[in-house]
């Protein structure tokens, strides 16, 4: 079964709790337009996590990778503490490496991947990448690569894991670095970073979903007329025939 084939009940089941997602009806919108923008907005939140699963999905189709995710990873004060003395300019935290155990803060890591062909450990932050990050939010993700990477391969060893790498990266899938390389990876990377075929088998999966999103919009353009009525009388589209596309 392959990353589409298993995707496609978890895509259908988000566009249909999209489908049926009340909404707020905006003054100026309307019905038909607000409920769109509600959709919209929705799916691209709905998509970071089909992202998530989709590189997760096609990972473990690997006869050499071990993926998993964990959603509370234990970030210890010791190592913040390390991480924030450090200059925050810093390319790669490797240099520091901390023992994992003391949780004074957790972390969602969506994706690690472990390489039995040369024994690495690596733990990814996901996200879609299509949008700009204040400077605040940078230095919080690059916080938390930073910790991450620091603890990863005390993390892994206690897993009984024999590791000769440990690296914690963001992939910021659509191309808008969240921050510099080698920090941060985007689809282009994929095939070359892994040496496995990540981003034609992903692409399906997000292809799929636009096509089910749009079929769900198409749907609303056809049951829900414009109302020109309420148009003022000097309204230029006032008199207009209504279409619907």
């Amino acid at each position: 079964m392959g990353t589409l084939d298993k995707l496609r009940p978890v895509v259908d089941d988000t566009i249909s709790a999209s489908a049926r997602a009340r909404f707020r009806t905006d003054p100026i919108g309307g019905e038909r337009y607000s409920r769109q923008t509600s959709i919209i907005s929705s799916a691209y939140k709905r998509h970071g996590q089909i992202l998530e699963r989709a590189l997760r999905e096609r990972l473990s189709e690997s006869e050499y990778f071990t993926v998993w995710h964990e959603p509370e990873f234990r970030v210890s004060d010791i190592a913040d503490r390390a991480i924030n003395g450090r200059n925050s300019d810093i390319p790669d935290g490797g240099l520091i490496e901390l023992p994992y155990g003391d949780p004074a803060r957790t972390i969602q890591v969506d994706s690690f991947v472990y390489d039995s062909r040369i024994k690495s450990l690596r733990a990814y932050e996901i996200k879609r990448g299509n949008g700009h990050f204040d400077a605040g939010k940078k230095r919080s993700i690059l916080r938390d690569v930073l910790c991450t990477q620091s603890l990863l391969r005390s993390y892994g060893s206690a897993t009984g894991l024999d590791i000769s790498i440990a690296e914690a990266r963001v992939i910021c899938y659509f191309g808008v670095r969240a921050l510099p390389p080698p920090l941060s990876l985007v689809a282009e990377d994929l095939d070359d970073h892994f040496v496995f075929s990540v981003k034609s088998h992903v692409e399906r999966v997000n292809q799929y979903f636009q096509e089910q999103l749009y079929m769900l919009l198409e749907g609303i353009n056809s049951q829900t007329q414009l109302d020109f009525d309420g148009l003022c009388a000097t309204c230029p589209i006032k008199g207009r025939p209504q279409s619907v596309h």
